[in-house]
Formats: structure tokens, C-alpha cells, sequence
């Protein structure tokens, strides 16, 4: 199947680790020009390195992405470097976990700043830009945190509801322009994430990670954690000319999490 990919300039934020490398890698493969951004500039060289060893090359920006100024102004760099940005993939960032009796109030703020910023910095960046083109997809990543309730999680978890909503409103509101925007929810996938999610509910319950990760793997209908390309070949799909019909959809690949009462 021919996704027309080969030659399209796509932005992956958070594309130095987990999904969103795997992201970067998934584009890559099929002939896109890639840019990845990060806030760390030795995870992005690692990660340039990674994909270099497979043949693939990206171009990289270290920015904050919370820094609405310095995503615009990466954003500038790669037009000019790499060309008219055809695809945004938003995998930047990832709210902490914390225990259920947590009071302090900092984690509200911390959780939009960690997890909702990254994402709405990106999306005022290249919207316009894709607007006056006529043309463009995004992808935005917002875990199952954002419609199923984790105690765990709930200033994360409003983050990520907070990213639906924007996805579903601003593919609405930019549909007329050319512009498609679609949200994954990635449930259960073995990134640092989920890792960090394991060792917050260890120290909550005192139970060993290994025990509570095969609880978690055996509780899903497919009865296993994912892979982060199999979140990337669902961006791959939701960004490319097959998709060309889709747009404020939020497409679950959580191995069946959706379905547990």
C-alpha cells in the first residue's frame, strides 16, 4: 500500500525516545524528510545516531517545548533547512505519576505544563503555516489517561483529556483549511512512561513492579503490554493520503484497555 509519504517533510516532538522515536523511525522508512525536536540534546544525538545506524537520517532541534518563542523559532529553522512541514506528530512530553494522597496543588499546574503545553505550543507553530499551504495532517498523542480514570494520574489524566478536546476542536476548526487532526490513545506501551507508572504504584502499594506489570498485561484483552511502533504505524496511517477522510477521531491502541469494565 502506497501511504504517498516518500518525500513529505514530517515534525515529530518527543521524537528522541519511546513512541515518538519510533515515530521518526516509522516516517523515516517510508521516505519522509523527519525532524525531530526535544528538550535534550544528548538523547536527540543518541537518537540521530540510533536511526543513522538503520540509514535513516532526521534532522534534530533542541528546544523546550513549553517555549512558545523557541518552538516557533525551531519551527522556522526546520522550514528552511528541511522544507514546508506536511505532518506533525506531537509526542512531546508526559505528566508524572503521583500517589493517590497527594495534596500538593503544584501537580495541576505541572501536569499542563509537563504534558498540554508541549503539544499546543507545537499546534499555534505549524497550523498556521499548513493554513495558508492549504494542507497538512497532525497527530497528537494523549495516553488512555485521558478518558479512563487512573487515581494515579488525574492531573495527567486532565492533561491529556485537555489534548482531546483541543485535537477535536481545532480539527473542526481548521478542517475547512486543508488540515487534518487526529489524536492516538496509547494504553499499556513499554516506554519510560509506563515504567514510571509501575514504580509510583510500587511505592503505593508495596508490591514488586515485575508482579504489578504482569497484573496489568494479564488484565488486557490482548493480554500484553504494546510496542511504541505500534503506535507509530497508526500515526503513519493517520497522517498519510489513506487517511484522507479521517479527522477528529482518537484511535485507542491500548491492546483492548477501552473495553475493561
Amino acid at each position: 500500500m502506497d501511504l504517498e509519504l516518500a518525500g513529505k517533510v514530517v515534525v515529530v516532538t518527543g521524537g528522541s525516545r519511546g513512541i515518538g522515536l519510533a515515530c521518526a523511525r516509522a516516517f523515516a522508512v517510508e521516505g519522509a524528510k523527519v525532524a525531530i525536536m526535544a528538550r535534550t540534546q544528548t538523547a536527540l544525538l543518541e537518537a540521530a545516531t540510533e536511526l543513522a545506524g538503520a540509514g535513516l537520517a532526521v534532522h534534530t532541534e533542541c528546544v523546550e517545548m513549553g517555549d512558545a518563542q523557541a518552538v516557533q523559532a525551531a519551527i522556522e529553522r526546520i522550514e528552511v533547512a528541511v522544507g514546508p512541514i506536511d505532518v506533525l506528530v506531537n509526542s512531546a512530553g508526559a505528566a508524572k505519576y503521583h500517589p493517590v494522597d497527594s495534596t500538593d496543588s503544584t501537580r495541576w499546574a505541572d501536569g499542563m505544563r509537563d504534558k498540554y503545553m508541549p503539544t499546543v505550543t507545537a499546534l499555534d507553530a505549524v497550523i498556521p503555516r499548513m493554513a495558508q499551504r492549504g494542507r497538512g495532517a497532525i497527530v497528537n498523542i494523549a495516553g488512555t489517561g485521558g478518558k479512563l480514570a487512573n487515581p494515579l494520574h488525574i492531573a495527567g489524566g486532565a492533561a491529556n483529556a485537555a489534548l482531546l478536546l483541543v485535537s477535536a476542536t481545532t480539527a473542526k476548526a481548521w478542517g475547512h483549511r486543508g488540515i487534518r487532526i487526529n489524536a492516538i490513545n496509547p494504553g499499556p506501551i513499554e516506554t519510560d512512561r509506563a515504567k514510571a507508572a509501575l514504580r509510583v504504584k510500587s511505592q503505593t502499594s508495596g508490591r514488586p513492579e515485575d508482579e504489578l506489570r504482569a497484573e496489568v498485561a494479564a488484565r488486557l484483552p490482548l493480554g500484553r503490554y504494546g510496542q511504541p511502533q505500534e503506535v507509530a504505524a497508526v500515526a503513519v496511517f493517520l497522517a498519510s493520503a489513506r487517511a484522507s477522510f479521517i479527522t477528529g477521531a482518537s484511535v485507542a491502541v491500548d491492546g483492548g484497555a477501552m473495553c475493561l469494565p
